[in-house]
């Protein structure tokens, strides 16, 4: 028979077992204040597109491209979902998925951080002529207006891309 003192320390494991130096939890994504935080991020990006955008759609949260975000973030990879391209493969509704990924250490991660690092592209982009002069898609991918919706999902690796204890964050969007 198993004591009361057996289970109680069984039911507070997870949280003894993050004290002393152990990796925290994230967000799920569900998690009503993560959903908020991607969702506001990336919708004040969009507000300082300069030039205006004439057609910039609100973006709002959507679960199913949270669930594909999260499938692939969980697979601790630093690069696309090589399913993205196949159409109903990674949502029901739309054909078209866009993606973006953020690595670094789990301490520095934020959501706003993170989409607001994509964001940043912005100095590569030149507008006259839709161009880049090094990385932006993803700053594209943050403030294309025909995207109105956004699903997310952060995991803790323990390693990625030669980041020890990273945290991969995925966000979806479509149409990508």
């Amino acid at each position: 028979m198993v004591s009361r003192r057996w289970l109680a320390v069984l039911a507070l494991w997870p949280v003894l077992g993050s004290v002393g130096g152990k990796l925290p939890a994230f967000p799920s994504i569900t998690d009503k204040t993560f959903i908020e935080e991607c969702v506001r991020g990336h919708n004040n990006c969009r507000a300082k597109v300069r030039p205006a955008a004439s057609s910039m759609r609100y973006m709002t949260w959507d679960a199913a491209l949270a669930r594909t975000a999260r499938a692939w973030a969980n697979k601790c990879l630093f690069k696309h979902n090589v399913h993205l391209e196949k159409k109903y493969q990674c949502h029901p509704n739309f054909t078209s998925v866009g993606e973006n990924i953020w690595l670094g250490s789990y301490q520095m991660f934020t959501p706003i951080g993170a989409i607001e690092s994509w964001y940043n592209e912005v100095r590569f982009y030149t507008f006259e002529t839709h161009g880049c002069t090094a990385v932006c898609g993803h700053y594209t991918q943050v403030v294309w207006d025909h995207s109105y919706k956004v699903g997310c999902a952060v995991a803790l690796c323990k390693r990625v891309g030669g980041v020890k204890n990273a945290a991969i964050f995925v966000c979806n969007y479509a149409p990508g």
